[in-house]
């Protein structure tokens, strides 16, 4: 947390694109853009948030640059200037905030601002500290590993099958490796394997073609649900989001299955609390 959605929504703000409140839902906290700002001054608050370049060699490379694109690639935030990207992973606890420069020293777990010359700053906060921050000259030193993005085109349900097929992995650890598809972690995860029946233990040799095309059929459903619900807000670190609303599985344990009615059950698959219903996602254990 925060997964694609959240990043994906991130992103889209920053790039000056106004999202309209849905229905039921609570207002939504707008961030100001950031496109075609360019770049004053850089305050590290915490340097082990940095991991490359030094603090000095960040700001004589940005300073006096201007944004010119805000984008995501997984759960990586993409900031691009002339000849260089900044990459920010939210990991557990990442926020970003876009409002004036402040006097007041800003908030307890600012990790790192850039400030803009027309007054106004970007402020990575991260209060369990897990996130970091690259800038590169070449993306590949950052994303270079990173698997499939899950609305490539190139991602079939044919490719999708035959990655599948060859591997022993369970399809929950395996949905959740970056280096196969980009941007999945436990909350879309748990819900696209409920709605496409398969249980997260089921041995992704064990899934058919037409299971693999229903499987990716599921994740591109409930990513554009949850982008279209500005994600999830299920903690104080994102908040903005409703798609928590419309969990079917995920941190509803011992709650009714909305199809069937089983109690919907938590294990533990590869250190993750992982939710699903026995009755609509049966283990098949065949290799």
């Amino acid at each position: 947390m925060p997964e694609l959605p959240e990043v994906e929504t991130i992103a889209r703000s920053l790039r000056n694109l106004v999202e309209l409140p849905i229905e039921n839902s609570v207002s939504i906290q707008t961030r100001p853009g950031i496109v075609g700002r360019v770049v004053s001054s850089v305050e590290l608050l915490w340097s082990r948030s940095l991991v490359t370049p030094t603090l000095e060699e960040l700001s004589s490379t940005i300073n006096g640059k201007a944004v010119l694109s805000v984008g995501r690639r997984g759960k990586f935030l993409v900031i691009e200037f002339s000849g260089c990207w900044m990459f920010i992973h939210l990991r557990m606890s990442g926020d970003i905030r876009v409002e004036p420069v402040r006097v007041d020293g800003g908030e307890k777990h600012d990790r790192l601002a850039i400030r803009f010359t027309d007054g106004v700053q970007f402020v990575f906060n991260d209060p369990r500290k897990f996130g970091r921050v690259w800038l590169v000259t070449d993306p590949a030193q950052v994303i270079g590993s990173l698997g499939y993005e899950p609305f490539s085109d190139q991602l079939t349900g044919e490719s999708f099958h035959r990655m599948l097929y060859s591997t022993s992995r369970r399809v929950k650890p395996f949905l959740l490796d970056q280096t196969c598809i980009a941007g999945l972690g436990n909350i879309y995860t748990d819900e696209a394997l409920f709605l496409a029946g398969l249980h997260p233990l089921t041995p992704c040799s064990a899934i058919t073609e037409l299971q693999a095309e229903s499987l990716l059929r599921s994740i591109r459903w409930v990513l554009e649900e949850g982008i279209r619900r500005n994600g999830a807000s299920i903690d104080w670190v994102y908040r903005g989001g409703d798609f928590q609303n419309y969990f079917r599985v995920y941190q509803r344990t011992g709650e009714p299955c909305s199809i069937c009615g089983t109690k919907i059950e938590r294990t533990v698959v590869g250190q993750r609390g992982t939710h699903f219903c026995p009755q609509c996602q049966p283990l098949v254990n065949r290799l």
